[in-house]
């Protein structure tokens, strides 16, 4: 498996945000390749939330793969790693090469159809940094991806995310921004993220 060159950049501006777009930056059978290795050989799991004393089944299914060592805990939710399969060493060093980051995890997430996503957010976990850079890629089917400044809703970035596109976020994007993938009643596929990232190894 191979990427292939991107076809475009996209630079969606904001205040604050540092976010470029980079369509197709892997291409489009590569990208089939991908998805059905990723579907059938990640140990996908149905996590849950405590909310209001009771477990919320999270809508998604998730796995995180890093280096050993680097377990990881949001919302209550805590990862231990599992390891690196050769898929998605290629996709993390594909999305490397477009970010000059060393990422050392990923965060994979399965939204199954129009009722998976995941709301408001950042990636701002302190294990993450002051101002990470951040590659999430996209396998599948297409889905919108919203980012909204978090001291004032009405200024929006909208995007529709395709079979092999490549978002960087970096810089102040995770303080200032929030970003989802709303859920949606249209009939939709199968879509796989990878949000690659860099975990600082706790002392």
């Amino acid at each position: 498996m191979s990427g292939q060159p991107a076809l475009f950049e996209e630079q969606p501006t904001g205040p604050g945000l540092g976010l470029t777009l980079i369509r197709s930056a892997v291409g489009s059978a590569a990208a089939d390749t991908a998805f059905a290795a990723l579907r059938t050989k990640v140990t996908w799991q149905q996590d849950h939330l405590k909310m209001f004393g009771k477990l919320i089944p999270v809508p998604r299914l998730e796995a995180w793969v890093a280096d050993e060592g680097l377990d990881y805990t949001y919302s209550g939710i805590h990862h231990d790693p599992d390891p690196w399969i050769d898929e998605l060493v290629e996709l993390r060093d594909l999305s490397s090469s477009h970010t000059g980051t060393r990422f050392n995890s990923v965060l994979c997430n399965l939204y199954r159809d129009g009722s998976d996503g995941v709301d408001w957010h950042a990636d701002d976990e302190p294990e993450f940094g002051p101002m990470p850079v951040i590659a999430s890629l996209s396998l599948g089917a297409t889905r919108r991806f919203d980012l909204r400044r978090v001291d004032d809703h009405s200024i929006k970035v909208e995007l529709e995310l395709h079979h092999g596109d490549l978002v960087i976020m970096s810089g102040m994007t995770q303080t200032l921004w929030r970003h989802r993938v709303p859920k949606t009643k249209k009939p939709v596929g199968e879509r796989i993220n990878l949000t690659f990232r860099t975990v600082t190894p706790k002392a």
